[in-house]
Parts: C-alpha cells; structure tokens; sequence
C-alpha cells in the first residue's frame, strides 16, 4: 500500500539543496559537452524512493526500465532517496534530508501529499512512481508539447573535482539552474525495515544538486567533489532550468562521462 506521510513543511529557499561532498583521486582529465536542440521538446522525470518504503522498488525498476527504453530521446530521469523513512527501522544510504525538503515543496506547488513513491513530470504534474501507463503517456506528451530552452553543459575531471559549465539563454529572473550529479545505477542489500532481505537496484541517482541563480548570469561554472569509487561510465551530470515559483521546467541537458 502507497504510503501517504504527511510531513511538517519547514521553510527554506525554494528548490536550492545540496548534499554531501566526497572524495576520489584521478590523475587524468576529461572533458564532454552537451546542447539541446531547441525545436524538440523533452521530458524531467523526478522520482522520490526511498529503500525503506515496500511499494518503492517497482518504481525504481520501472526507471531502469525507461532509462532504457528513452536512451536515445531528451527524457532525464532523477531519483532523489528522502530520509523520512529512515526511522522505521533502515537507513537509505542514498537518503538527504534536502531531497525530502524538495519533495515537500514540490507538495506545496502541487498540492498533493507527501508520499512514496512518486513521481513528477516537468515539474508540473505527479504521479505514483510505479504507475507506468500514465508516467509513459505524460512523457509522450511533454515531448511533443514541451519546448525548451536551450542548455550547454561541458564537464572537466580533474584530480579531486568535477567542474561543470554551463550557459543557457535563459532570462526569467524567478529560473534557477539545478545541476545535479547522478549515479547511473547502484545495488543494496537492505537488513532490516519492510524491504528486509531484499536486494534492491537503484538508476539514476542524484547524489549532489548544485543551485545557480540565473537573475544575474546566464553562464559560468559549478563544482562536485569526486565521488569515492568514481567510475566515469556510472555517472552523468544532468542540469535543468526551473521556475523557482511555480516549479515548471523549461529546459534540461545531459553531459555524460566517456
């Protein structure tokens, strides 16, 4: 059963999270770069899991499945683990008490509840996270409707960081950038709370979320810290543009490591 948990909204700066830093050395530098195309439209899946929630893990199969399904189209799949779950018993190594914050404030823009697993398409309309018909089909529609503003990303690895710059065409002082590295896929074997003794996969996700105010500049640069075990084919940097107000995304980009 879906749980729906009603949680205490706190106040805080609209959207803008960060987590924690890590630390990895790599000797060598690499670069990529990213440009949307301007005249097709795109699709933000964010996805709110948690490992201690038994109804999460078709959600979270049903994102490996579309990451597949949706390589080769502008569909950008988040997952954020929240931390509200951790009391009952497992703590969601990937959970940040920041991603249940956005959660919550998506749950003021939208108003719907606070629950898992959901999922919200272009920061406009949710869903349960495991409901694939109706994700499918408002993914269909935001790409063919959707237009977007166009977002270059280009990623440096250096021996301790990941420099992103970007630039954008962007003006709406109310848009932030939220730029957010992301684990392509990971594993856990859960010991204790409802998903005991289950081994559970995770894609897409979102370690660290980076907030830029676009009200002053339309371009410059952020930094990650590397992750411990970085391996650059299992992860990907992905930005997109949001209205701090009304939540609406208007623009989004990939930058993969190769």
């Amino acid at each position: 059963m879906i749980l729906k948990n009603l949680i205490t909204v706190s106040a805080f700066t609209a959207l803008l999270f960060a987590t924690s830093a890590f630390i990895y050395q790599n000797k060598d530098q690499k670069s990529i770069q990213h440009s949307n195309d301007e005249n097709k439209g795109f699709a933000v899946l964010e996805l709110f899991t948690s490992e201690g929630c038994s109804s999460c893990p078709p959600a979270d199969e049903l994102m490996g499945k579309m990451e597949k399904e949706y390589k080769d189209q502008p569909v950008y799949l988040l997952s954020y683990h929240v931390d509200y779950w951790n009391r009952l018993g497992w703590k969601d190594r990937f959970s940040t008490t920041e991603n249940s914050r956005r959660q919550q404030e998506y749950s003021r823009i939208l108003n719907s509840q606070v629950y898992t697993p959901q999922l919200v398409v272009n920061g406009r309309t949710e869903f349960v996270g495991s409901d694939e018909s109706s994700i499918k089909n408002a993914v269909q529609k935001a790409l063919f409707t959707d237009k977007k503003t166009n977002i270059e990303l280009s990623a440096t690895i250096s021996q301790k960081d990941i420099n992103v710059s970007y630039r954008t065409s962007a003006t709406d002082p109310k848009n932030i950038l939220l730029v957010n590295l992301v684990e392509k896929h990971s594993s856990t074997q859960v010991g204790r709370g409802e998903n005991e003794g289950r081994h559970l996969h995770h894609w897409q996700i979102v370690h660290q979320q980076n907030p830029i105010s676009l009200s002053k500049q339309q371009e410059g640069t952020t930094t990650f810290k590397l992750p411990e075990g970085f391996s650059p084919d299992n992860w990907e940097v992905i930005a997109f543009i949001q209205n701090a107000k009304t939540g609406q995304i208007s623009g989004s980009a990939v930058a993969a490591f190769k």
